[in-house]
């Protein structure tokens, strides 16, 4: 088991490479925190089998690795064709909505029905994650002509975005409804939801969500412009929100992505929410054994960001090297976090009296050398308002007796959760979580810890902050 302590929480996509639970096994031993199950790819079966196997594997390590549901969302693709067909740039073609048959052999169907009066003349629409783009030229009742401005091998099922355009697809397909459910029945920790516009969004997944709401932790995936331009009510209603920046590279113009996650991270750190910077972080490493320095650099910056993770997809599904990837990710947060970060967190909204306690305690900490601040927290709900303070040195100890919370306080920057039985004398309690310090996290008797909790237990409460020496 890699023993490095990181903050900077690592999640990694699983897919045909790291399916096995022995790769899972070296994966978590490497520096993996919580494991993203794609909905995009495979069946309920496949998926069912990879969480039973995370699910053995959390018996046997030390901090349980989370299961993270990702929604396939609504989306556009071309139907299919019997042949490969080669976009030239500057030639002209078709394109026909789904059911209308075909007027040439340069036309392209595509699934969406409402295309043709989506669009206007002028507009650009791109396929297959940007590298075809085409300019539309003019609109006819059943069918459009689009000149071609970037050629390529055009295959069948490729995905089609509209930038700037408001799509008219469901927040959730159907095919989102099942996987959500069949979330909540395998008990799966995080369910993100993709292409989130509105908060009326994550209103219909919390309705499915039922009882539910608040153990399975919620993701809003900022995928387009109006994802970017309602960001701040999104983050309001949410969780976790994640800048999926594969479709929002698409969806907005490139150049403005880098300013557009540090909008997005800074409102989150403001807020006080947890936030994952997702796509191409190592993408070379699909097929290459060590990263681009542009890849270094992007990664540095959003540890500098003090996201709380870093997300890796295609370099752990399909990818040579998912070990080599971990272990780059741990390597360069383990430097970053030598320095101080951009400390957005500076202008955290501490409004609630909790969170004053909590930025309080942080601040003790600190000011004390202390090692590590201790929560004792049944939901996590006092880990979560340690963990928006962003402790510089004092690592962050939450203890709990709910198992789900103890899975969910993973994401958490600098969060290291443990389970533990409480007992109704707060005291002995806090002794379990001291010896817990002791006999596996290597502290001494004497070291100096601050406490703070937010559980009653029988009669009494421990509501305020403690400077403790450990037994």
């Amino acid at each position: 088991m890699d023993d490095r302590r990181i903050k900077t929480k690592i999640i990694c996509t699983i897919g045909p490479e790291t399916e096995s639970f022995e790769m899972l096994q070296r994966m978590a031993g490497a520096g993996m925190n919580i494991a993203r199950l794609n909905m995009s790819h495979g069946d309920h079966d496949w998926h069912k089998h990879v969480i039973k196997l995370i699910k053995t594997l959390n018996r046997q390590v030390k901090f349980p690795i989370a299961i993270l549901l990702d929604t396939q969302g609504p989306e556009i693709r071309t139907g299919h064709l019997a042949s490969d067909l080669d976009l030239k740039k500057g030639s002209v073609i078709s394109i026909v909505v789904r059911g209308e048959s075909k007027v040439e052999e340069t036309s392209i169907n595509v699934d969406y029905v409402d295309l043709i009066s989506s669009v206007k003349a002028g507009d650009k629409i791109t396929v297959d994650n940007g590298l075809i783009n085409l300019e539309v030229l003019e609109k006819h009742e059943q069918m459009m002509r689009c000149r071609v401005l970037d050629g390529g091998v055009l295959k069948s099922k490729s995905h089609v975005n509209l930038p700037g355009i408001r799509v008219n697809l469901p927040a959730i397909t159907q095919k989102d409804r099942r996987d959500i459910l069949f979330g909540i029945e395998h008990d799966v920790d995080y369910i993100a939801l993709s292409f989130v516009r509105e908060a009326s969004d994550i209103h219909q997944l919390k309705e499915l969500l039922g009882d539910k709401v608040g153990k399975i932790k919620v993701i809003a995936k900022i995928e387009d412009q109006e994802g970017v331009s309602n960001v701040n009510e999104i983050i309001a209603e949410v969780d976790v929100v994640m800048v999926a920046r594969g479709d929002l590279g698409i969806e907005i113009p490139i150049h403005t992505v880098p300013t557009v996650q540090r909008k997005i991270v800074r409102s989150c750190s403001e807020q006080g929410k947890r936030v994952i910077v997702a796509t191409h972080l190592l993408e070379s490493m699909i097929s290459n054994p060590i990263p681009t320095r542009a890849e270094v650099t992007d990664v540095a910056n959003a540890v500098y960001e003090e996201v709380d993770a870093v997300m890796l997809s295609g370099e752990t599904t399909i990818g040579k090297y998912p070990l080599r990837c971990i272990d780059q990710l741990v390597n360069i947060a383990e430097n970053v976090e030598k320095h101080p970060g951009l400390r957005f967190v500076d202008k955290l909204n501490t409004d609630s009296d909790k969170q004053k306690l909590s930025l309080a305690a942080v601040e003790l900490a600190q000011s004390l050398d202390a090692r590590c601040i201790v929560v004792i927290t049944r939901r996590g709900v006092m880990a979560d308002l340690v963990c928006n303070c962003r402790p510089v040195y004092s690592d962050i100890y939450a203890f709990t007796n709910v198992s789900q919370a103890r899975r969910t306080m993973v994401m958490g920057r600098g969060i290291r959760p443990f389970r533990i039985a409480f007992s109704q004398d707060p005291e002995k309690t806090l002794q379990t979580a001291f010896n817990v310090l002791k006999e596996r996290e290597g502290f001494q008797s004497e070291e100096k810890v601050v406490v703070i909790s937010d559980v009653l237990a029988g009669s009494g409460k421990i509501d305020a902050i403690q400077i403790r020496h450990l037994p």
